[in-house]
């Protein structure tokens, strides 16, 4: 078995010209943000490329954005190498968004339904809460049992919960603004180093996300997925599957769940993987990954001469 797993960003990883050079240098690349803009029916490409910012941060274009660029740079590794995503690893996971890209990467979604299921997915996010009633926070220097403690305080009758375990003592909650705002004044008392509100357009991964998952429930039973190429250690549960049934639930599960990304990474040498590949844009997860397993080797994919080096050692 392959000792490489292969992980995909998640949302903030997003920066202007992702991507580019990979289209410019590779036409599978660019057949990827071709048909992506054609499922969309929308230049998602030219906003990839030249902005502006703040409307590529919005997370109806950041998700299919995203998602594109992490497939384009495993269909090029798979081109210059001649093996599909499937022989040459030996497991998959993604950050949140990320979770769907390992999907696409790996067969379970069509490229074209991914786009769609991800902008479908982005607009009932961001609607599911009105714009400054959400807010998310990073807590620092807490591991997730400290983080929920301070979570009951904070809520008082609202709504509040750990977002993203990290891992590495960083923690994300997300919740009611109110609620939230309690939790980053009390984090110090609880032994936090410290509490920083983040600049995000919706509070993801808690109980408020409820219509979004509502949605996306609808959205997914219009749709076969596929066994995918690799197992996928999904973010709910924290352990591989490739049954698309269960695929399903937990996709759905994710909209409002915890982001379980410290024993996600923390499973990977109970399955043979000493090396993680991080196919897209940014090198956030390589910096995690480090973190909880000290030991796991860390390899972008994101650039052509990325994918050539990678190619080399392979």
């Amino acid at each position: 078995m392959s000792t490489i797993a292969f992980m995909f960003p998640g949302q903030g990883s997003q920066a202007i010209g992702m991507g580019v050079a990979l289209a410019e240098a590779f036409p599978v690349a660019r057949v990827v943000f071709e048909e992506v803009d054609h499922a969309l029916d929308q230049h998602l490409f030219r906003l990839m490329r030249e902005g502006p910012e703040d409307d590529l941060t919005l997370t109806r274009n950041a998700q299919p954005a995203l998602m594109a660029v992490s497939v384009a740079a495993t269909r090029v590794l798979e081109h210059m190498v001649h093996r599909p995503l499937g022989v040459i690893g030996g497991a998959a996971l993604g950050h949140s968004l990320g979770e769907w890209s390992a999907l696409v990467a790996t067969g379970a979604f069509t490229l074209e339904a991914g786009a769609r299921l991800l902008r479908r997915r982005g607009e009932a996010m961001q609607a599911a809460v009105p714009v400054g009633a959400g807010a998310m926070a990073a807590i620092l220097g807490l591991e997730l049992a400290a983080v929920q403690k301070l979570c009951a305080e904070a809520a008082q009758g609202d709504v509040v919960a750990a977002a993203n375990d990290n891992g590495g003592g960083q923690v994300v909650i997300s919740g009611s603004a109110d609620a939230v705002a309690r939790a980053v004044q009390l984090a110090p008392s609880h032994g936090a180093k410290r509490a920083i509100p983040l600049n995000v357009s919706a509070p993801f991964h808690c109980q408020l996300m409820r219509p979004a998952a509502d949605a996306m429930a609808e959205a997914l039973g219009e749709v076969t997925i596929l066994e995918p190429s690799l197992p996928i250690i999904t973010n709910v549960s924290a352990a591989p599957t490739r049954d698309p049934d269960e695929i399903r639930e937990l996709l759905i599960a994710q909209v409002t769940g915890t982001v379980r990304w410290r024993e996600c990474v923390a499973v990977l040498p109970e399955l043979g993987i000493s090396r993680v590949v991080e196919a897209g844009s940014g090198k956030v997860l390589q910096g995690l990954a480090k973190r909880i397993v000290k030991d796991l080797e860390t390899i972008p994919l994101g650039t052509p001469e990325e994918a050539e080096a990678l190619a080399k050692s392979l």
